[in-house]
């Protein structure tokens, strides 16, 4: 794919959505910390529905901590793996509050030392709530980005590399939102919504199909 049409398929996007986000609720980069974590093999909705009920009781490092696993365990046990997901958020505000001052930090570096937060994790904090220029390769950005041919790739990381070179920078901060709600809604797994698709002319995905 060429980078005059990579350049028309996210101006597309952008007019279609000026001002794309996560559909995950939180205020705070804290907050998005601990959603983006216990997003994992959930849905964004059921993680939105458990934190309704944890923020308005604890939304600060210590706050969950003083909750204890077992008590934030009772917040979160309608998602998925939330055993060790309520013992890593425990120990990542430890080490918020030990080593950070009870900030959230701004570096992958620091980002990935924290329990279970990982490259995507990192990523997603990083461009949501920090502004930065990351690419948080999940399955729908993995999905779309093999599809389309924007930027073609065997592993997550490629896909990661590729769409960084490749994604003009005026569309670089709000390209990981636009891809993951066109998979999410559009470009779905298994049957693509190509007859409803604004970018469809300009898509090189060979199976195009007419779903509506």
């Amino acid at each position: 794919m060429n980078a005059e049409k990579r350049h028309q398929i996210f101006t597309r996007l952008r007019d279609a959505n000026p001002n794309p986000t996560t559909e995950l609720a939180y205020s705070t980069p804290f907050e998005l910390l601990v959603a983006v974590t216990l997003s994992a093999q959930a849905t964004d909705v059921g993680v939105n529905k458990a934190t309704a009920k944890l923020f308005p009781v604890a939304n600060t490092p210590q706050a969950i901590f003083d909750l204890g696993v077992d008590g934030l365990k009772s917040y979160i046990k309608t998602i998925g793996l939330y055993n060790s997901k309520a013992e890593n958020v425990i120990k990542t505000c430890r080490i918020l509050l030990d080593e950070h001052g009870g900030e959230v930090p701004e570096t992958r570096e620091a980002l990935e030392k924290l329990p279970g937060v990982g490259r995507k994790t990192a990523n997603v904090v990083l461009n949501t709530a920090f502004g930065q220029p990351t690419m948080a390769v999940d399955t729908h950005i993995f999905r779309v980005s093999n599809r389309t041919r924007i930027a073609p790739g065997k592993t997550v990381l490629e896909v990661e590399k590729k769409l960084l070179r490749f994604v003009p920078k005026e569309f670089l901060h709000d390209a990981h939102h636009w891809l993951i709600l066109h998979g999410r809604y559009v470009c779905t797994a298994r049957k693509p919504r190509c007859g409803a698709c604004t970018i469809e002319d300009l898509c090189e995905f060979k199976e195009k199909r007419e779903y509506a």
